[in-house]
């Protein structure tokens, strides 16, 4: 990481807040016709199978005396450790965190996901910070606390833990779990190999054991009458919310790091709730427009934080 203003991959990861909010709504229409499980089998299957695709181009591109991205392509050797990390990464950062994540929701009111969910850039960034990775400037603690405030507010006032909810609410912590392992336990990885060829690789890893697990439920499905519709947002879905907004996610975090890189996924709620409300007609309270301030204060303080923090270290003396 670098001292440089990074403000072109925070244009991408307001791009990727925005097609992962924008995603809740989708594949709540596609549930209809697809169940939640055979539905994230599907897109795994065809976001592994694009990026098995990506991972050849970049290579035959490169062998061909192409300049490439260290966003898409390395040249680093592939290593008995980077094979291992590799395996573990894709079984718990796509396998584990797709089917906790599809089953908590199914179990539990989406108040409580989202506000579950909410607490993963504090999770990622407390870990990171323990683990030694990387240092988090206070004026960051101070815009994760208020952006959690505002996610609070946002989908979590009036809400209840435990009670009928308990499973939900417990396999949705560990998808929070799973992704803050996903995301920090990477960071070695992208440091030597592309985030396309890392997001790739844990993908192809974990979507074959994942439709293996759901083609029971697959076979069932009564495919005639699943709409074009649907096929068409199973497919973008699997493009952009899997494909295009994960390599964004690990660029963020192999150029900013990870606990700065996941504050963004705080206002994937507001989005979420915009859309809602635009497509689905789901009304926005005041509680919920004072939440969504929150959170987007909380964006702005650690970024500003994260400002302040390469300044620093760069006037430091070396």
């Amino acid at each position: 990481m670098t001292g440089r203003p990074s403000w072109g991959i925070d244009a991408l990861l307001v791009l990727m807040v925005v097609i992962w909010g924008v995603n809740y709504s989708v594949i709540k229409r596609c549930f209809a016709e697809i169940p939640p499980q055979p539905f994230n089998a599907l897109r795994l299957v065809v976001g592994a199978g694009t990026f098995y695709l990506a991972i050849r181009a970049a290579r035959q591109a490169r062998e061909s005396g192409g300049r490439l991205s260290s966003v898409f392509y390395t040249t680093a050797p592939l290593t008995t450790r980077d094979r291992i990390d590799l395996l573990w990464l894709g079984l718990v950062g796509h396998l584990a965190y797709q089917s906790c994540f599809a089953g908590g929701v199914g179990a539990t009111s989406v108040s409580n996901a989202a506000l579950i969910i909410g607490s993963t850039p504090v999770a990622i960034a407390t870990t990171s910070a323990l683990l030694g990775h990387e240092r988090i400037a206070p004026l960051h603690w101070v815009g994760a606390a208020v952006a959690l405030l505002g996610i609070y507010f946002v989908v979590g006032h009036g809400s209840s833990f435990g009670g009928a909810n308990w499973k939900g609410d417990a396999l949705v912590m560990v998808s929070v779990a799973c992704w803050v392992a996903y995301t920090l336990g990477a960071t070695r990885l992208i440091a030597r190999h592309s985030p396309l060829y890392v997001t790739g690789m844990t993908m192809i890893i974990g979507a074959i054991p994942y439709a293996l697990l759901a083609l029971p439920q697959i076979l069932r499905i009564e495919w005639a009458v699943v709409s074009p519709w649907t096929w068409v947002a199973l497919v973008l879905s699997a493009w952009l919310a899997l494909c295009l907004s994960y390599l964004i996610w690990y660029t963020g975090v192999q150029r900013l790091g990870p606990a700065r890189t996941s504050i963004y996924s705080n206002a994937i709620p507001i989005v979420a709730l915009v859309t809602a409300a635009v497509w689905l007609h789901e009304p926005i309270t005041a509680t919920k427009a004072i939440g969504a301030t929150a959170v987007l204060t909380g964006l702005f303080l650690t970024r500003l934080g994260r400002s302040a923090q390469a300044q620093h270290s760069a006037q430091r003396p070396r």
